[in-house]
């Protein structure tokens, strides 16, 4: 009788995990394709030693946010019907604003919200979301970071 070969899960530890910084310009993408890669790369599903629950994902630098595309079967409604809502905490205390008008005034918020749907809603996704840094222009402080551009 064969002894059959046992493998052990492969369980990250501290110490072997190095976050990098990536670099991804959102100039021209289409707004969810481009979110669900940033958030891929936040969870580190692009990499080998990938297990779920475990931080082991990326800093993201996205630049270029102001020049996004939307895409889809109604685009030229889409820009005047899509509302983003939020809510002040007081009785009738909800503000909305059309995706036009808020990718005029912060297009950061624009990304920063389709990556969060596509994170997952716990402890551990408000702790990736918080190595996503947005910019609407060329720009950024991290350069001293020496970021990878990702194609």
């Amino acid at each position: 009788m064969e002894m059959m070969k046992v493998y052990k899960s492969y369980y990250p530890k501290a110490a072997d995990i190095q976050p990098e910084w990536l670099l991804v310009d959102a100039a021209g993408q289409n707004l969810g394709r481009l979110a669900t890669r940033i958030a891929a790369l936040l969870l580190g599903k692009h990499k080998p030693t990938f297990t779920p629950g475990v931080m082991i994902g990326d800093n993201v630098v996205v630049i270029n946010a102001e020049k996004i595309t939307v895409t889809g079967t109604r685009t030229k409604t889409k820009l005047t019907e899509k509302m983003y809502h939020r809510h002040s905490g007081y009785q009738s205390g909800v503000k909305s604003i059309s995706l036009r008008d808020l990718l005029q005034s912060r297009p950061e918020r624009v990304i920063r919200a389709a990556v969060w749907g596509m994170l997952p809603h716990n402890k551990m996704g408000r702790h990736v979301l918080k190595r996503l840094k947005i910019y609407a222009g060329e720009e950024h402080p991290h350069t001293a970071q020496n970021p990878q551009k990702v194609v």
